[in-house]
């Protein structure tokens, strides 16, 4: 077997406010090999945030090891902590965070700015419009954020995540500002970059969205209490199928906006 990619033992994560002692994390180990789309859930409180935090090198464990694609990262400081993320991983959040009143193409260029290697304005501008061209969106390189729907704005973040070419992608809730359909959307890009080799990890508070991953993580009480494969895989392409032989049959029967609901999960109400 390969090397693992993330390789956690024994992690612990206390955090401390005069004589109050907060155990958020209370000793988590896994692996997670090259290849793998893991899911991390949990209730709010459960510490699947503070995990995250560690995966990202954004937050340094109490104690326990983390190895991030064979590099100790335990007796790493701040600045090499930094130089690591930028090389190692790559992240998207559920609020997109791109600059407003930047092209998608000069968002995507961002992480190149602070890369340890010189990257040429012609080099950055190429890797860009690949990356762009991986998520779908290099015909709307000059656009700007408010030009693009929200889905596609997350695709530029994912397309920016992935310009340094990471070893981990990480992903905190992206779908969480997104309805339904383009959640699905996203997903699909998901999964083809995992069947590309993209290792990913994802936090997501619902289960229809994990369930398009490989294997789901369930963190409560800051102890790791379910590590297994994913039953029952969705897959984006058939889901939208689904969504649009919905959308076919409502209009040929005339009931206006009002779409029949697949047998999916992913049309479920959003809490």
């Amino acid at each position: 077997m390969s090397q693992p990619v993330v390789q956690l033992r024994d992690i612990r994560k206390t955090y401390r406010n005069g004589d109050l002692e907060v155990h958020a994390v209370r000793g988590i180990s896994l692996d997670i090999q090259p290849g793998e789309f893991v899911a991390i859930m949990g209730a709010s409180g459960s510490g699947k945030s503070t995990l995250m935090n560690t995966l990202g090198c954004l937050d340094r464990p109490t104690s326990g090891a983390y190895h991030l694609d064979g590099v100790d990262v335990s007796v790493l400081d701040r600045e090499a902590r930094a130089d690591l993320r930028n090389q190692k991983l790559g992240f998207v959040f559920q609020g997109f965070n791109l600059l407003p009143r930047t092209s998608a193409l000069e968002n995507v260029e961002l992480p190149m700015l602070y890369a340890a290697r010189r990257v040429s304005p012609d080099e950055m501008k190429r890797r860009a419009l690949a990356a762009l061209e991986i998520v779908g969106l290099a015909a709307r390189a000059d656009h700007l954020p408010s030009q693009l729907s929200g889905g596609q704005q997350q695709r530029v973040a994912i397309a920016r995540a992935l310009v340094n070419e990471p070893r981990l992608l990480l992903a905190d809730e992206p779908t969480g500002n997104l309805d339904s359909k383009t959640s699905v959307e996203v997903m699909g890009v998901f999964q083809r970059l995992n069947e590309q080799g993209i290792t990913i990890v994802m936090v997501t508070h619902e289960l229809d969205i994990a369930s398009y991953c490989k294997r789901i993580l369930v963190v409560r009480d800051g102890l790791l209490v379910r590590d297994e494969p994913v039953a029952n895989r969705l897959h984006a392409n058939e889901e939208l199928a689904k969504l649009a032989a919905a959308e076919t049959a409502a209009k040929l029967t005339g009931t206006g906006t009002e779409l029949p609901v697949p047998s999916s999960p992913l049309l479920a109400p959003r809490s």
